[in-house]
C-alpha cells in the first residue's frame, strides 16, 4: 500500500495550488477575500481525503493486476468531483458564471491527473517491492497495454494541459490589460503577467519532472530486478525469480524470464539426478570387482561430508570449503576407488595380503581413475565436479609426510579433498572386515588414526575426526549393511 501520509500531503498541496491557480486565471475567484477563498477549498479537500482513505481499503482488495489502474481512476474521479463541488458552491454562494466553474473543474482535473500519476507510480513501486519480498507475482493480461502508449498518452496530456493553462492565463491577462487606462504602469503590469506565467509553468513542469523521476525509478527497479536475477542465475542460483509486478512489457519480459529459468532448473535438476545416479552406478561397479562391502562408498561419503562441514570454520580451510565445494566433494567422493576397475582380477580379488609386486600394481588405481576422468574433461570441457573427482581419485592415498602414492605429495601439496578422503577411507577400512583382517573396533581405529596424525594424516583433519567421533560411529551403524545403506542413501 501507498503510505497513507503521502495522500493528505498531496491533496493539501493541491488545494493550495488550486487557490493560487484560481486567482491567476479567474477574476471572479480573484475578487474573493482570503476566508471566502480558503474555507470552501479546505472543506472540499478534507472531504476528498476522508473518502480517499476509506476507498484505499477497497483498493487494496482489488486484483493486483488492476490495482494501480483502479487507484489512478479513483484519484482522478475524486479531483473532478471536488472541482464540481467547488464550482457548484461558487455558483450558489457567489453567483459565479459557468465559465468560472469550468476553470475550477479544469484546474482540479489537471491537479487530479498529476496527483493520480504520482500516487499510481508510488503504488506501483511499493507493490513491486512487496511482490519481490514475498515471491508473489501478478497475473498479467495476454495482451497488456504497451508501456510506450502509456508514456505517449502522458506526454500528450501534459502538452495539452500546458497549452490550456497558458491560454487561460493569457486570456485573463489580455482582458485585464484592456481595462487599464493611460496612467497605468505598464512595466508593473508586464511583471505581473510574467509572474503569473512563471507560476503556471513552474508548477506544471515541477509535477511533470516529479512524475518522470518516479517513472524512471520504477523502470530502474525493473531493470535492476532483471539484472540481479540473471546474475544469480549465471552463478547457478536457479531459485531466483524476477517479480512480475506490472501489467506491461516489463511484466511480459519478467514472466518469460521466469519461465526460462524454471525450464533451466528442471533440466539442471534432471541432469543432476542423472549425474548422481551415474556416479553411484560407476562406484558400485567398481565395488562389485572388489572384496570390500557395498556400503563402503556410502559411509565414506558421509564421513567426508561431516569432516568438511566441521572444518568449514577452520582458518586453514574456510577459504576452500565453501558450501558449493563441500557439495562437490560429497557428490564426487564415491568415485575415489573407481580406478580399481583397471586392476587385474588376480590382484584385486586376491583372498589375502598382496605382495610387493601386487601392491605396486594396486597403487596404480588412483592414476587409472584420474586419467579416465581427464579424458572425459577433454570431451566436456571445464567441470568443477570432474576437477574435484580427479583430486579425490588421485590424492586419497597421499600421506601428510610425503610417503604416500602415486605422486608422493606432502603437506599442503595434497588437496583438501584428498586429505579428507584419506582419513575417511582409512577409518572405514579399519572398522570393516577384510579377507586379511577382522573388523577393528572404533577405539582401535581411533588409536591408529591418532598415531598417524602428522605422518599419514593432516593433524587438523585428525582433530576434526576426534571432535566428530560420535558422528562417525552413528554413520557406521546407520550404513552398516549394504541394503540398509542403499535405503538411507535413497
Amino acid at each position: 500500500m501507498v503510505n497513507l501520509t503521502v495522500i493528505p500531503v498531496h491533496y493539501l498541496l493541491s488545494g493550495t495550488l488550486l487557490g493560487l491557480y484560481g486567482t491567476q486565471v479567474c477574476p471572479f475567484i480573484d475578487s474573493l477575500d482570503f476566508t471566502e477563498l480558503t474555507l470552501p477549498i479546505l472543506a472540499t479537500f478534507a472531504g476528498m481525503i476522508t473518502v480517499r482513505k476509506l476507498l484505499d481499503k477497497r483498493l487494496s482488495a482489488r486484483r493486483l493486476r488492476d490495482l494501480v489502474k483502479a487507484q489512478f481512476k479513483t484519484d482522478v474521479v475524486l479531483f473532478v468531483s471536488g472541482g464540481l463541488v467547488l464550482s457548484l458552491f461558487n455558483f450558489l454562494a457567489h453567483g459565479f458564471p459557468a465559465g468560472s466553474g469550468l476553470k475550477v473543474v479544469l484546474g482540479m482535473s489537471v491537479l487530479g491527473f498529476f496527483v493520480a500519476c504520482d500516487l499510481g507510480l508510488r503504488r506501483e513501486h511499493t507493490l513491486a517491492n512487496e511482490l519481490q519480498a514475498s515471491g508473489r507475482h501478478i497475473e498479467i493480461d495476454q495482451s497488456p497495454y504497451p508501456l510506450t502508449k502509456k508514456f505517449g498518452w502522458f506526454a500528450s496530456t501534459c502538452v495539452v494541459i500546458l497549452g490550456a493553462l497558458v491560454s487561460l492565463v493569457l486570456a485573463k491577462d489580455l482582458v485585464w490589460l484592456t481595462t487599464l487606462d493611460e496612467t497605468a504602469d505598464l512595466t508593473k503590469a508586464a511583471t505581473l503577467v510574467f509572474v503569473e506565467m512563471t507560476f503556471i509553468l513552474a508548477t506544471t513542469l515541477t509535477y511533470i519532472l516529479v512524475i518522470i523521476s518516479n517513472y524512471g525509478a520504477n523502470l530502474q527497479f525493473f531493470f535492476d530486478s532483471q539484472r540481479s536475477t540473471l546474475n544469480q542465475v549465471a552463478q547457478g542460483k536457479l531459485g531466483a525469480r524476477v517479480p512480475v509486478a506490472s501489467n506491461d512489457e516489463f511484466g511480459v519480459i519478467a514472466r518469460h524470464t521466469n519461465a526460462t529459468i524454471e525450464t533451466l532448473q528442471q533440466r539442471t535438476d534432471e541432469l543432476q539426478r542423472m549425474q548422481d545416479a551415474i556416479i553411484m552406478a560407476l562406484s558400485s561397479l567398481a565395488e562389485t570387482r572388489d572384496n570390500e562391502t557395498g556400503a563402503h562408498i556410502l559411509r565414506t561419503q558421509q564421513y567426508v561430508k561431516v569432516l568438511a562441514e566441521h572444518l568449514q570454520s577452520h582458518p586453514r580451510f574456510s577459504a576452500v570449503l565453501s558450501d558449493s565445494m563441500i557439495d562437490l566433494i560429497y557428490k564426487s567422493s564415491p568415485l575415489h576407488d573407481a580406478g580399481k576397475v583397471g586392476i587385474p582380477d588376480a590382484v584385486l580379488l586376491k583372498p589375502g595380503r598382496l605382495n610387493d609386486a601386487e601392491y605396486n600394481i594396486m597403487k596404480q588405481h588412483p592414476n587409472i581413475g584420474a586419467q579416465a576422468l581427464r579424458q572425459a574433461q577433454e570431451k566436456l570441457g571445464e567441470s568443477n565436479f570432474l576437477d574435484v573427482a580427479c583430486e579425490i581419485m588421485e590424492t586419497h592415498h597421499e600421506k601428510w609426510d610425503g610417503t604416500g602414492y602415486p605422486n608422493a605429495l606432502k603437506g599442503e601439496e595434497i588437496p583438501v579433498s584428498g586429505r579428507l578422503m584419506a582419513l575417511a577411507d582409512v577409518y572405514d577400512a579399519l572398522i570393516s572386515e577384510r579377507v586379511y583382517k577382522p573388523a577393528f573396533s572404533h577405539q582401535k581405529a581411533r588409536d591408529i588414526i591418532v598415531e598417524g596424525s602428522g605422518t599419514h594424516f593432516d593433524p587438523a583433519v585428525v582433530e576434526a575426526f576426534l571432535n566428530l567421533e560420535n558422528d562417525f560411529q552413528e554413520i557406521a551403524a546407520a550404513f552398516a549393511k549394504p541394503q540398509q545403506a542403499l535405503r538411507l542413501a535413497a
